[in-house]
C-alpha cells in the first residue's frame, strides 16, 4: 500500500510588521461562527492599526494626519468598504515581505447630516499608488468604487489627495508592463456634470494623482504640501535640473501663479473646514437645488456704508470685498481662488439665504482689468455656478481687457472672449450691478443681452467703448497735435465726450434696466432672486454643454 500523502498545512499569515500570526480560519465542513467571527475581528484590527505608531508618529511631526482620520474630521459617521482588502509584496522567490491593508479608504460618510462618497489614499501604503495591479477591483482614486458608489447614488464625492500616481514597482506585482491608455478616466469626467467633485491635496500628490485633484469643483492644498506631474527625481532624469520640491509645485505656486488648486489652506484642519463649508452651498446633484440657508438677515437691510467704501474719487482704488459683504448675507461670503487670477473675484455667498455665486472686478489688482489668469477663473466659476444651478451676481468695475505686451503674450484676447462665451452660456440668472467703470469687450463677459438678465446700475457708474481720457488721445491724435493749444483742444474734446457718455442718458434710452441708490441693492437682488427659484427649479438637471476643468 502506498502511504498517505502527508496533509498540507497553509502558510502563516504574515502580519504588517512581519511577524507569524496564527493560521487564518477558513470555512468548511468544521465552519464554527465563534471562529469566524474571531477571524473578521482580527483582520478588522490589523487593518485598522495601520500605520504602526512610529510610522504615525513620523507623519504626525509633518502635520501629516491618518487617512482615517482625516475621514472621521470631517464626517460625522463612516462606513467603510474594503476594509478587508489588502497588498502583499512577496520576493522573486515568492515569499511574503510585506503584508499590508491596501493603500485606500473608502466608503459612505455623513458630512453635516448629508451623505457623501468619500476616500483617500494611504500614503503608508506603496505611497499611495493605484491599487489595479493588486485588487480585483479599485476602491478609488483614479475610477473605482468610490466614483460609483457618488454616480450611482448621485451623492457628492470628496476625496483627500496624497499619492505617487504611478509606481514603477507594479512591474514586479503585475508581472508586465501595462499601457498607460488602457486606464479609463471617463467615470471621472462623466461626474463633473452630476454631482460636486471636492479635493484635498495633503502631503505629496504626483502624476495621476495630482491629475485626479485637480479634476473637481472646488481644491485645497494645505501648507507644505506639493502637486506636479512628476518629482524632483524625474526633473532631475529628464531635464538634468536639480529643484526643490516646494519650489518645483509647492502650495504657494499652485494657488497663485499656476491656478492648478484653487484655495490655500493654513493646515489639514482648515482644508477640512473649507472642504465643508463648500459644500454647504451645494445640492447633492444636478437634479437637485442648493439648499436654502437660514433667513436671519433682512432682506430689506440697506447697505448704507457701500457710498462710505466706494467714495467720491473715481480714481481713487476702493475695497470691492468690503461692498460684497454688505450686499450677501451677513458672514456668508466664501472666497474662492483668492491667490490668483487676482484682478477678479470669485465666491459663493448667500441672498435671504439663497446660496448664489459672486464674481466682481477688483480695483485693487491692475485697476480691476481682466486678463488671461482672471479670464480663465470666470469661465471656470461660471461653468461651476450653472452645473449646480447657483445664480450669479456680477459686481463690475472693469477698464476693458488688460492691455500690454505680458497680456497680448499670455492670450488676453482669446482667453477674454472665452470669459463672454461663458457668460453667454450660463444656465443660470445673472444678475450684473454696474459699481463704476465698463470699458470695452470685457463689459460682455458681465451680462448676456440675449436673454432676461438684470443690470443695476449705481450713478456712480460709467460706460462706453473706452474711458474718455484714453479715447480722446487715441481718436484725435492728429487733431490735439495739430492744433494751436493741444493741452485745450484735449480738454474741450474731453467734456464733450464727458457730456455725451452721461449714465442718465444711457438710463433715459433703457440702456440699463435701472439705476439705483446703492443701499436699497440688497432688497432689489434679493427680490429678483427670490422670483426666480421657481424658474430655476423647473430646469433642472446636467448641464447643456461640458463642464470645463481648468480652461
Amino acid at each position: 500500500m502506498t502511504k498517505p500523502a502527508k496533509e498540507s498545512k497553509p502558510p502563516a499569515a504574515s502580519a504588517g510588521n512581519g511577524s507569524a500570526q496564527p493560521a487564518p480560519h477558513t470555512p468548511g465542513k468544521n465552519f464554527s461562527w465563534a471562529r469566524a467571527l474571531e477571524e473578521l475581528r482580527r483582520r478588522e484590527r490589523d487593518a485598522l492599526d495601520h500605520p504602526p505608531p512610529d510610522a504615525a508618529a513620523r507623519r504626525a511631526e509633518k502635520g501629516l494626519l491618518p487617512i482615517r482620520e482625516r475621514i472621521d474630521r470631517i464626517t460625522t459617521s463612516f462606513q467603510e468598504v474594503g476594509r478587508l482588502a489588502r497588498f502583499t509584496e512577496r520576493d522573486a522567490d515568492g515569499n511574503v515581505v510585506e503584508d499590508l491593508p491596501s493603500g485606500y479608504v473608502c466608503g459612505l460618510g455623513q458630512v453635516d447630516g448629508r451623505p457623501v462618497a468619500i476616500g483617500g489614499e494611504d500614503f503608508t501604503v506603496r505611497a499611495g499608488a493605484p491599487q489595479a495591479t493588486y485588487l480585483d477591483r479599485v476602491k478609488g482614486g483614479m475610477g473605482g468604487f468610490v466614483e460609483d458608489l457618488a454616480q450611482e447614488y448621485r451623492i457628492p464625492l470628496v476625496m483627500f489627495m496624497e499619492g505617487v500616481g504611478g509606481d514603477v514597482g507594479a512591474l514586479d506585482t503585475k508581472g508586465h508592463a501595462y499601457l498607460v491608455s488602457s486606464m479609463s478616466w471617463q467615470r471621472s469626467y462623466d461626474l463633473l456634470g452630476t454631482v460636486p467633485v471636492l479635493t484635498a491635496v495633503l502631503g505629496a500628490a504626483a502624476g495621476g494623482t495630482a491629475g485626479r485633484a485637480v479634476l473637481s469643483h472646488f481644491s485645497v492644498i494645505s501648507k507644505g504640501s506639493v502637486l506636479f506631474a512628476g518629482g524632483p527625481p524625474v526633473v532631475r532624469r529628464s531635464l538634468g535640473q536639480d529643484v526643490d520640491k516646494t519650489e518645483l509645485g509647492g502650495a504657494e505656486m499652485h494657488t497663485s501663479v499656476s491656478g492648478a488648486i484653487d484655495n490655500f489652506a493654513e493646515d489639514e484642519d482648515d482644508a477640512i473646514d473649507q472642504l465643508r463649508t463648500v459644500l454647504s452651498y451645494l445640492p447633492q446633484n444636478v437634479w437637485e437645488m442648493p439648499p436654502r440657508g437660514a433667513r436671519e438677515d433682512s432682506p430689506e437691510r440697506r447697505g448704507e456704508r457701500i457710498t462710505e467704501i466706494l467714495g467720491e474719487n473715481r480714481r481713487r482704488p476702493y475695497k470691492m470685498r468690503a461692498i460684497v459683504e454688505e450686499i450677501v448675507d451677513r458672514d456668508s461670503f466664501f472666497e474662492i481662488g483668492p491667490r490668483w487670477g487676482r484682478s477678479l473675484i470669485t465666491g459663493l455667498a448667500r441672498m435671504d439665504g439663497i446660496p448664489c455665486g459672486i464674481l466682481a472686478n477688483d480695483p485693487m489688482h491692475r485697476a480691476g482689468a481682466l486678463d488671461g489668469a482672471a479670464a480663465d477663473k470666470q469661465v471656470r466659476f461660471v461653468d461651476f455656478c450653472s452645473t449646480f444651478h447657483l445664480p450669479l451676481i456680477y459686481l463690475v468695475d472693469v477698464p476693458g481687457f488688460m492691455v500690454g505686451v505680458e497680456a497680448e503674450r499670455g492670450g488676453v484676447v482669446r482667453k477674454g472672449m472665452r470669459a463672454i462665451q461663458s457668460v453667454a452660456g450660463a444656465e443660470v440668472p445673472l444678475i450684473t450691478i454696474q459699481v463704476r467703470k465698463a470699458f470695452g469687450m470685457a463689459v460682455n463677459a458681465t451680462s448676456n443681452p440675449d436673454v432676461v438678465g438684470l443690470r443695476l446700475a449705481w450713478p456712480s457708474a460709467e460706460w462706453g467703448d473706452m474711458p474718455v481720457e484714453g479715447g480722446v488721445e487715441a481718436g484725435f491724435r492728429r487733431a490735439i497735435e495739430s492744433a494751436e493749444d493741444p493741452e485745450s483742444f484735449r480738454r474741450e474734446a474731453e467734456e464733450r465726450l464727458f457730456a455725451a457718455s452721461d449714465p442718465w442718458k444711457t438710463a433715459e434710452a433703457f440702456g440699463v434696466e435701472a439705476t439705483i441708490d446703492p443701499a436699497e441693492t440688497r432688497s432689489i437682488v434679493a427680490a429678483f432672486l427670490n422670483a426666480a427659484l421657481a424658474g430655476m427649479a423647473t430646469r433642472l438637471g446636467p448641464p447643456r454643454r461640458t463642464w470645463t476643468v481648468r480652461p
